[in-house]
């Protein structure tokens, strides 16, 4: 298994970490940003970084790996290549998050659920409702990046995260950034 020192390497050497002032996919504000697109562009890093977290699954007897578009989608298939099962995604329409492509949950699948970073949690809970309404039963989470430390209860039995940060974010009105004067960024891939 990798060492906490060797997964922060990877995000500084790969250039995943920024510092600035950033909106959040949440809305929330932030000084720091952890952009995982910069880190799994390169094939060894994704690989050594979910073969990290797939250690924790071998034995849950995993059907399906599932993530959100667009962090999750490859998290889904590394994971799910690591541990030999099939991968699938879910997308965003209309606000509401679904299955598309003929993908679907069997009945009873045991299911890993990705994602690249959680802050609140948005996203990741809106896949384990999707696959419980499916008939899926959620084995756990794999998250890369859990910028709240340990913290967010995602209500599952195991959760596993590559790298856990405690990062600060701000509700605007209340964002320190901002009173300086500071301007906004919105690097992540969901403009609203």
């Amino acid at each position: 298994m990798l060492k906490q020192e060797q997964i922060l390497e990877i995000f500084e050497d790969s250039g995943a970490l920024l510092h600035g002032h950033f909106r959040l996919t949440s809305g929330r504000h932030s000084g720091e940003y952890i952009q995982c697109a910069q880190v799994l562009q390169y094939p060894e890093y994704t690989e050594a970084l979910c073969e990290h977290m797939a250690e924790s699954f071998v034995d849950d007897d995993v059907d399906l790996v599932i993530g959100p578009a667009m962090g999750g989608v490859t998290l889904s298939y590394e994971m799910a290549r690591q541990l030999g099962v099939a991968s699938l995604f879910t997308e965003r329409v209309d606000n509401k998050m679904l299955l598309r492509r003929n993908f679907y949950i069997p009945e009873g699948a045991r299911v890993l659920v990705v994602e690249d970073v959680t802050t609140t949690g948005g996203s990741i809970r809106e896949v384990i409702e999707l696959v419980r309404a499916a008939g899926g039963v959620v084995v756990g989470t794999a998250v890369l990046v859990d910028r709240t430390n340990g913290e967010l209860d995602l209500g599952v039995d195991k959760s596993v995260s590559a790298l856990s940060l405690s990062v600060q974010s701000f509700e605007p009105d209340a964002c320190p950034l901002c009173q300086e004067g500071l301007p906004i960024e919105k690097p992540g891939s969901r403009k609203e």
